[in-house]
């Protein structure tokens, strides 16, 4: 769902599903993209549920609730109790990106999905069982205190994030224009520091491009948005029109967004094939397929991927990697291929989550696959040409990431 985080997008009503998807990293603003609508066993916690296969044993849960009732010493919030009950239900899977939201919550993310939020700009995720920087977005605050991928978040106001969801660690960092966040950052090989940011508006555009040395095209998509897959069709008429070479498209710190956006830009550039395959146990597969209506399909492509390129990021370079189309540089890509729902909870039954005034689940419903089966998940997408970008590099101001992209652009552009 997340992608990406270069601007705000209002997230429109899906046709073919009433349920709001989420398809990508959770991050400090959200990006969302829509997925395969579908439901697992539903839990039974009636009288005689103990038989069945799904059900829970509840006779612990309201002992320990008799228990707190008879001896503590203090007041007790049933609202509280059943909130933390189900929060501590739903964290017990182990996955990060599977949160149970309350009501307070959700109304902040419906505010981001609609565009009413300011933050410092920069995309977070678990990785390595750590809360880090998976991108900061250029130009924003948290790009300007000198954030970068890979950072470790230690502490966000003083407070420890070693046992924070990601979207627990979202609403800490998150917060009106003009006010301070002071994180806990390790960036890799240094020491910990404490860095104070300022909230800002952030409006980030998600694509650029220039005609690089040599007549190579090269396309920095920073979100894959709800207009990202237009802007890159025109870019892409323009680049045929000034008959580049070849083409680097540079994903790095690109967190992902709009499913339907990464297979329309793979579009771009695939004649045919398979572009992803999304896999659950709770409904039918289903393969996403270039249209054959791409404009650079026969220009050679080089794409830049880091441990920021994520979710949707990496359906497109697993798509132009696995059909041949693409030689991919820089270092292994973060791993999100995880699809995401958003449930409203109200009342006893569900609603859409744009229109939810309550609490919400938060549910990862399937799982991204390339062409060639890989499990972006479990595997993440290793380049071709690795190459890392250093602390010295990056403090110089050097890319040899893009540096070596270009030279392979043009070694295959001959």
């Amino acid at each position: 769902m997340e992608k990406q985080p270069t601007q705000d997008i209002d997230v429109p009503k899906s046709k073919s599903s009433n349920y709001l998807k989420l398809s990508i990293i959770a991050v400090v603003f959200f990006i969302i993209g829509f997925a395969v609508n579908a439901y697992g066993p539903r839990i039974s916690i009636g009288p005689n549920s103990l038989s069945q296969k799904n059900s829970i044993d509840l006779t612990k849960f309201w002992k320990v609730n008799d228990i707190l009732h008879a001896k503590y010493d203090g007041e007790i919030s049933a609202e509280k109790q059943s909130d933390g009950a189900t929060a501590g239900m739903v964290a017990s899977l182990g996955d990060p990106y599977t949160t149970y939201l309350d009501a307070k919550s959700n109304t902040e993310l419906n505010n981001q999905l609609a565009g009413k939020l300011s933050g410092i700009g920069i995309e977070i995720g678990i990785k390595n069982n750590r809360l880090s920087v998976i991108a900061p977005i250029d130009g924003t605050p948290a790009s300007k205190a000198g954030l970068r991928a890979g950072d470790i978040i230690v502490s966000i106001d003083g407070q420890d994030t070693s046992s924070m969801t990601v979207d627990e660690a979202v609403s800490k960092i998150r917060g009106e224009k003009g006010t301070d966040v002071k994180l806990g950052i390790i960036h890799p090989g240094s020491s910990l520091q404490e860095i104070v940011i300022t909230r800002d508006d952030i409006t980030v555009p998600s694509v650029s491009s220039e005609i690089k040395p040599n007549n190579i095209g090269y396309i920095k998509i920073r979100t894959f948005g709800n207009d990202t897959a237009q802007q890159i069709s025109n870019i892409a008429d323009e680049m045929k029109n000034q008959g580049v070479k070849a083409v680097v498209i540079d994903v790095r710190d690109n967190p992902g967004g709009y499913l339907d956006s990464a297979v329309k830009i793979s579009s771009e550039f695939l004649k045919e094939g398979v572009i992803v395959k999304e896999k659950s146990k709770h409904s039918k597969d289903k393969t996403f397929s270039a249209s054959g209506a791409g404009t650079l399909t026969d220009v050679p492509i080089v794409m830049l991927v880091n441990g920021g390129s994520a979710s949707a990021s990496e359906i497109l370079a697993g798509a132009l990697h696995d059909n041949g189309r693409a030689t991919l540089v820089g270092e292994k890509t973060f791993g999100k291929g995880s699809v995401q729902e958003i449930v409203c909870l109200k009342d006893s039954g569900f609603s859409i989550g744009a229109e939810c005034n309550s609490d919400a689940l938060k549910v990862t419903i399937a799982h991204w696959f390339t062409p060639k089966d890989v499990n972006i998940s479990k595997d993440g997408i290793k380049p071709d040409v690795e190459i890392k970008l250093t602390n010295e590099d990056y403090n110089a101001n050097l890319d040899p990431q893009l540096a070596k992209a270009l030279e392979v652009a043009a070694q295959k552009a001959q």
